[in-house]
């Protein structure tokens, strides 16, 4: 049987640190990820070839970024794949205007948009709406939430 593939797309280098959480329990769930670095601002290009192509290779797109934050929005805006924005969280705005960049889509372009720096609750979100294709990924998430409970955190 097939398994689970995403792409996780950061607009930067810099945004690594905010999302390692979140490709750990992607590891933990078994789910396979590709990570990519494309800016929807400074390689655009690079953005509208991977979002077009991801439907052969992918089942779901998690896309990171901060300030601006229009990368989750291009990418949706290519694919008809899920995608899942993370706003990162920058000194400006803490992460507010990632937010708001990320949630406000125009109707037709919807992106699922986690909170600032919610790299563990976009990894949880992609198992979930992949379980509904890859039944394994449910005792993976009971599992989880039974360590929610008892640990009070991940």
């Amino acid at each position: 049987m097939k398994k689970p593939r995403i792409a996780v797309i950061v607009g930067s280098k810099s945004d690594l640190p905010k999302i390692e959480s979140g490709l750990a329990l992607l590891d933990k769930f078994g789910i396979g990820h590709e990570l990519i670095i494309a800016s929807a601002h400074r390689t655009p290009q690079k953005v509208m070839s991977i979002a077009k192509k991801a439907e052969k290779d992918f089942d779901l797109i998690i896309a990171g970024a901060g300030m601006a934050a229009h990368l989750p929005g291009v990418v949706a805006s290519y694919t008809t794949l899920p995608v899942i924005g993370l706003p990162i969280s920058s000194q400006a705005l803490g992460g507010f205007d990632s937010l708001y960049s990320i949630v406000q889509m125009p109707p037709g372009i919807p992106v699922a948009t986690v909170a600032v720096d919610g790299a563990k609750n976009a990894a949880i979100l992609a198992a979930q709406i992949l379980a509904l294709k890859y039944p394994g990924l449910t005792k993976k998430l009971k599992d989880l939430k039974k360590e929610l409970k008892t640990k009070g955190k991940i």
